[in-house]
């Protein structure tokens, strides 16, 4: 992979459970999130939120990112095919290793981002598309990122890491 890739796809869900709806783009915003999304400093609804309004806000909520590659991987190698959205991740990324954007920046369209941590399969992830992803996706379920500079992001937007 390259040291610049492509946002593929963008997807967000108003609220936790529901299905997640593809974007034509999205406003990332520091320290919230993307706008629209279950996550979202303003919503927080997610099915993994555990703070208050009054809390600080915990790292890596502000969006998730998955490889394209490791999609195509895990329906090649198990046969396991994850439809649009049902990965849960914000973002589908090509030719962007992810795994070495934890504890970087990187530009994601007009956005700027650090990555937190792996975004490793759960077993919600597992229940909800009734398919056996939590060894498929171990050590490439995606990235968790916290956004630290406010911008849109499209498909086709470029990924830039800021950092070596």
């Amino acid at each position: 992979m390259t040291g610049v890739g492509i946002a593929e796809r963008i997807f967000t869900a108003p609220e936790a459970e529901v299905e997640m709806n593809e974007r034509s783009e999205v406003e990332a915003v520091a320290g919230s999130g993307l706008r629209g999304d279950r996550y979202f400093r303003e919503i927080e609804t997610g099915t993994f939120v555990t703070w208050g309004p009054n809390e600080e806000r915990h790292d890596g909520y502000d969006l998730t990112l998955i490889e394209r590659e490791a999609i195509d991987a895990i329906d090649r190698e198990a046969d396991i095919e994850l439809a649009p959205g049902e990965h849960r991740r914000n973002i589908v990324t090509r030719d962007t290793a992810l795994n070495h954007l934890v504890g970087k920046r990187f530009r994601v369209g007009e956005a700027v981002c650090r990555g937190d941590r792996l975004c490793e399969p759960c077993g919600y992830l597992q229940d909800i598309t009734g398919k056996d992803v939590l060894d498929a996706l171990a050590h490439r379920g995606g990235l968790r990122a916290d956004v630290i500079e406010s911008g849109t992001i499209r498909p086709g937007d470029e990924i830039e890491p800021l950092e070596k």
